[in-house]
C-alpha cells in the first residue's frame, strides 16, 4: 500500500488469496508508517468449519495485530479504531453485508455510513470484499438480493476509495490505480 494511499479496497472470488493481499498491504504500509495495526472481523461463528476459519485467519497475523470483532456495527468500529497512524484491515465487507441482510438492516443506509466512516478516518484502511458478480445468477430471492446488494455496496466503496486492487489467482489486479 503507497503511503500516499490511505483508502483501498481488495476485491476477489472465493480462496482468490484477497486477505492474503489485504493483508500484505496492511502490513507494508503499517511498517512503512509506523502504528498501530487493527483487525476488524465482521465473520460470526455459527458452525465448525466457521469456528476454523477464523482460527486459521487468526495464525496467520502475529502479534502485530489487535483484533476487533463488528459482525454488525462496522461503521462505528472504524469509527472508534480510526485513529491517526493506525492501518485497519476489515475482512470482510461480504460477511459484513450477510449479517445485515440476515438481520433485515437498511443496506443502502449501512453502506452508506461505512463509506462515511472510511472517508472520515484518518488511519490507513485496507477492506476485503467478494466479487460476486462474475457467477451464475443465483436460483432463490435472498441470494439475488445479496448478490445485488454485494454489487451496489462494491461499487459505492470502489467509489470512494482511493486505490481498487482485484485479486485473481493470488495475483492482484490494480482495478482504480493508486
Amino acid at each position: 500500500m503507497n503511503r500516499a494511499v490511505r483508502t483501498i479496497l481488495v476485491l476477489g472470488g472465493a480462496r482468490s488469496g484477497k486477505s492474503a493481499h489485504a493483508q500484505r498491504l496492511a502490513e507494508a504500509a503499517a511498517e512503512a508508517a509506523g502504528g498501530d495495526l487493527v483487525f476488524i472481523a465482521t465473520a460470526e461463528a455459527y458452525d465448525d468449519e466457521m469456528r476454523d476459519r477464523i482460527a486459521r485467519h487468526r495464525a496467520d497475523r502475529d502479534a502485530r495485530w489487535r483484533t476487533v470483532e463488528a459482525p454488525r456495527d462496522l461503521a462505528e468500529a472504524i469509527r472508534a479504531e480510526g485513529g491517526e497512524g493506525r492501518t485497519i484491515l476489515v475482512d470482510c465487507l461480504t460477511l459484513w453485508l450477510s449479517n445485515l441482510l440476515l438481520a433485515d438492516a437498511d443496506l443502502d443506509a449501512a453502506g452508506e455510513a461505512l463509506a462515511a466512516a472510511a472517508e472520515e478516518a484518518r488511519a490507513r484502511i485496507v477492506l476485503v470484499s467478494n466479487e460476486v458478480g462474475f457467477g451464475i445468477v443465483p436460483d432463490n430471492a435472498l441470494a439475488r438480493r445479496f448478490r445485488d446488494a454485494a454489487g451496489r455496496l462494491n461499487q459505492r466503496m470502489a467509489a470512494r476509495c482511493e486505490a481498487v486492487d482485484l485479486v485473481v489467482a493470488g495475483i492482484p489486479l490494480p482495478v482504480k490505480p493508486r
